[in-house]
């Protein structure tokens, strides 16, 4: 098993229900207390476990999602408890239909880990990095890896190897050195940046009070700028401002403010103007969707699978990496419990990982073409000759549902991973997209006057 992130110790947690003993290598030392590493510079930022990724990681492993809630973090339900600016409008609040949790990604990782790590089947080995594949162009027998404390090399044999080290996998070079052709390689980039703060949340606000969301515009065709601010446990508020191509974001403490000022609605601005800081501005330019396509592949070794960010990374803005990866492993453990193990499997196995990880692929893409400068290197029909048609359907669907609630169900049960896309284009969603009865636009942010309260915004 290579990577011990969030993908890595949901994978390990399958390996080790189906196989009598999991290695786990990875690159980092990781920290014994919730807390951020650099293998993962995106953990400074906002993250979601959208309710579709969480039913499944509930599966996997049961109460650990009440060990999240326990350990500070918080069940947002959408729309009921979250306040959105959209391109269109204020987002009515209406009742939850589908949740998101919502805490530091550390705690999200630690909690999952001291969860998995429990097993006697399972050996962590830090500071040791995966430098190659061994086998040829029809099996994997296992990885060449490198130790970070001594500088020695050796080879770990492994029936089976799954690599889940993210972004910066090495398999397109590793899988040429053993014969393979290329694998094929689709990217959509944004230019998406973050900018993140975090901030001590006023009192009473931990409880209850909204997540906040100000969606950028993007038909002025300017750069889209984006903020966000997420309860986090400990009694923070975490603050993420986010823009495309083009854009500009703060570098200094002294400049976020400001930035946050001239976003679509001054309400973010509002929020953090009167509450303490915590911590100085924590910048990234990781954002980049990103996805291979091993399915594509005449000839897939056995003995090899790839899952999480190492197969398809997603521009995080829109939330969906970690229940994708959920979903792979999900994937992995049906088809270790049917114990298909025969010459092809792994092959077959790889296009069920790559089947679910369609849908978030597809909702990031999409949404990431509108905006000015966005590069499109990828060579799917539907973000090239269908992505007009889809759209404009988008735009349908997007000021539909901020004011009617059943059109707003329906997308979010998708944007929550919990139903298919295909869901969207069903003769009853259609049908309920001629018959909703909408509510009046709202002219501001739906804050209750007692949230207003909590706030300082009276």
């Amino acid at each position: 098993m290579l990577g011990a992130s969030w993908t890595g110790m949901l994978v390990a947690h399958v390996l080790a229900r189906h196989l009598d003993s999991v290695t786990v290598v990875e690159r980092d030392t990781l920290p014994d207390h919730p807390a951020h590493r650099k293998g993962l510079p995106q953990g400074r930022h906002v993250h979601v476990l959208w309710s579709g990724g969480a039913r499944l990681v509930e599966g996997l492993l049961p109460g650990v999602i009440d060990r999240v809630l326990g350990a500070g973090g918080r069940r947002v339900g959408f729309q009921k408890d979250v306040v959105t600016l959209t391109a269109h409008g204020w987002q009515h609040r209406f009742p939850a239909r589908q949740f998101a949790i919502m805490c530091g990604r550390p705690l999200l990782d630690r909690v999952v880990r001291d969860r998995v790590l429990t097993s006697d089947r399972i050996r962590l080995r830090q500071r040791t990095e995966a430098v190659a594949l061994v086998g040829d162009s029809v099996r994997v027998s296992g990885v060449e890896v490198y130790s970070l404390e001594n500088g020695t090399r050796e080879t770990l044999e492994a029936d089976l190897v799954v690599d889940a080290t993210g972004r910066r996998s090495g398999l397109r070079r590793w899988l040429s050195a053993l014969g393979l052709p290329p694998v094929e390689v689709d990217i959509v980039d944004a230019g998406i940046a973050y900018s993140t703060r975090e901030f001590v949340a006023p009192p009473g606000a931990t409880g209850g009070f909204p997540a906040v969301n100000v969606a950028a515009d993007h038909r002025t065709g300017q750069p889209g700028r984006f903020g966000v601010l997420f309860p986090q446990e400990g009694g923070r508020w975490m603050a993420t401002l986010s823009c495309t191509r083009g854009g500009k974001l703060p570098t200094r403490s002294e400049s976020f403010l400001p930035c946050a000022q001239s976003l679509p609605d001054p309400l973010l601005a509002r929020l953090i103007g009167s509450v303490e800081p915590l911590t100085d501005v924590f910048v990234s330019h990781i954002g980049a969707n990103r996805r291979l396509y091993p399915e594509r592949l005449n000839r897939w070794p056995d003995g090899l699978i790839i899952v999480g960010d190492s197969l398809a990374a997603f521009n995080p803005i829109h939330g969906h990496g970690m229940s994708a990866a959920a979903r792979g492993a999900v994937v992995l453990d049906k088809w270790l419990t049917e114990g298909d193990l025969g010459p092809g499997a792994a092959h077959r196995t790889q296009q069920a990982i790559s089947a679910v990880v369609d849908d978030p692929w597809i909702m990031a893409t999409s949404k990431d073409l509108e905006y000015v400068g966005c590069r499109n290197e990828s060579t799917d029909p539907r973000l090239n000759q269908e992505v007009s048609y889809t759209h404009q359907f988008a735009e349908l669907i997007a000021r539909k549902s901020i004011r009617s609630q059943a059109v707003s169900d329906v997308a979010t049960d998708v944007a929550s991973m919990s139903v298919s896309q295909v869901e969207l284009g069903a003769s009853r969603f259609l049908l309920l997209m001629q018959q909703a009865k909408e509510l009046p636009e709202l002219l501001q942010a739906p804050l209750r006057p007692d949230e207003l309260a909590i706030a300082n915004l009276e």
